[in-house]
């Protein structure tokens, strides 16, 4: 796949920009969400979901800000609703398991408050997610969920993905514990090495959850020096020997940050493809 053959498959159209509607999917203070709903779109009409999943290393400084300009062109450009994701993170209640627990929630709230509030019928057939960095990887791993074991956090799935998109995600915790991504990263959200707490990452990883039995795309920067090219590479060619259909996209001169500019073509690549397959 290239980002040439990337054809919308649902038609772009301008609109004025939606505003927000935050609703909680929990009672902590970062479990909530931003949905971002067409303007003039109608409660009989029937939209696809598009779950937005922020960056961060898994950590608290770092928020769903990041994720509104992605929802707002979505939402403003397109025929679909946008969900930008809040969630607990390292240092404010979250890590292993807590960050897991309301990724998933917050997926399955899809068929909950937020069909109940969106205004319009969300389509659950066609739900998909896009994250960035760390986002990346919960993206990766909500695309897995139903071959969690019935007790792990995020198991038994209400909402299932249609299509996830990775963009420069960590997809392989066990090799970036080993790099040192993101300082230490790694280890701080799973709450220790791979050989120190092997089921969780068994849990937790990505890589170690294939296949996912639906089509997953990572988009990445040669240039990433923050979460390298290898995350991806890895993953796609993991993926494509357990049967999934995995591509990876590769954008020259292009560093982490650049995949979450609206104005970058890597991201209207992301969000293309997403389109393309939910039809």
């Amino acid at each position: 796949m290239t980002a040439a053959a990337v054809t919308t498959g649902l038609p772009k159209r301008a609109s004025a920009a939606p505003a927000p509607k935050r609703i909680a999917y929990g009672t902590h203070a970062s479990q909530w969400g931003e949905l971002y709903v067409p303007d003039g779109a109608a409660k009989d009409d029937k939209l696809p979901a598009i779950v937005i999943v922020h960056g961060g290393f898994w950590r608290q400084r770092y928020g769903a800000d990041l994720g509104r300009p992605l929802a707002l062109d979505l939402a403003t450009n397109h025929r679909v609703a946008a969900w930008n994701i809040e969630y607990r993170r390292v240092g404010g209640d979250g890590g292993y398991p807590a960050t897991l627990e309301d990724i998933a929630a917050a997926v399955d709230a899809l068929a909950g408050p937020v069909q109940e509030i969106a205004g319009v019928t969300l389509d659950l057939t066609r739900v998909a997610a896009i994250g960035h960095s760390a986002g990346g990887h919960l993206a990766g791993w909500l695309a897995s969920r139903q071959r969690l074991p019935a007790k792990a956090p995020g198991a038994n799935p209400r909402v299932m993905l249609a299509a996830a998109v990775s963009q420069a995600g960590v997809l392989d915790l066990a090799d970036g514990s080993a790099a040192g991504l993101g300082a230490g990263a790694v280890d701080a959200f799973m709450g220790g090495k791979p050989e120190a707490v092997p089921e969780r990452y068994a849990i937790a990883s990505p890589i170690a959850l294939l296949p996912t039995d639906i089509p997953l795309v990572c988009v990445h920067g040669e240039d990433d020096d923050t979460v390298p090219i290898r995350q991806s590479e890895r993953y796609v060619a993991a993926a494509k020997a357990a049967g999934d259909r995995a591509a990876l996209l590769r954008f020259e001169n292009t560093g982490h940050f650049e995949v979450i500019d609206p104005r970058h073509p890597s991201w209207r690549v992301c969000k293309d493809v997403t389109l393309d397959i939910l039809g």
